[in-house]
């Protein structure tokens, strides 16, 4: 398989128009969520497509939203969402998550998304490895992600938004604890960036 040439870029207002273009390309994603339900529960969040849109723009532009990119020249075509857990409350299992948890993290990574025309050629990897690098970048810590154990069965992709066990396993992550029916809680600790 032919090496896809990718950039990563944190998304910022600068990749704003990056970032809406891949989102609008699959109408909003799983229903119009704009990749805003991890975030903090507030009167504008769940208003429907153009709301969810106008609420990440604003948390994007406030620098309450964060994800690495995947760019094919100007192009998102993938993204790994990433935030502190004060950004990104609303997780999973969030009450199993929270009475079993022996420490919180400094960052979760919380949704995976590879533009369709671009699917099974390792992107999911890539954006999860490019949020690490950006998590570096600002210093490191104790990373968290939820992925999915699907076993032999095929999952559909709206289930398996976070990647999957293997994947993070490969990136260098332990499991920690199972969350839920087939999510678990996977954990790394990401050493800052050399200056």
């Amino acid at each position: 398989m032919e090496t896809l040439e990718h950039t990563i870029r944190p998304l910022t207002a600068e990749t704003w128009d990056a970032f809406a273009g891949l989102v609008e390309r699959h109408h909003g994603i799983f229903g119009g969520c704009w990749c805003i339900w991890f975030h903090p529960d507030c009167a504008e969040r769940g208003q429907g497509y153009e709301g969810n849109r106008a609420l990440k723009r604003r948390l994007v532009e406030a620098g309450e939203a964060h994800a690495a990119l995947v760019m094919v020249g100007d192009e998102a075509v993938a993204w790994a969402e990433y935030g502190t857990p004060e950004e990104l409350p609303s997780i999973h299992h969030g009450k199993q998550y929270l009475a079993e948890a022996d420490l919180l993290p400094d960052y979760r990574v919380t949704c995976i998304f590879v533009d369709k025309r671009y699917r099974r050629q390792g992107l999911a990897k890539v954006a999860l490895a490019g949020a690490l690098d950006l998590i570096a970048a600002a210093g490191g810590g104790v990373v968290e992600g939820y992925p999915h154990e699907i076993g032999e069965k095929r999952m559909n992709n709206s289930f398996v938004y976070n990647g999957t066990r293997t994947m993070y396993e490969e990136a260098g992550f332990e499991f920690v604890r199972a969350k839920g029916l087939r999510n678990t809680v996977m954990r790394r600790t990401v050493e800052p960036a050399a200056r």
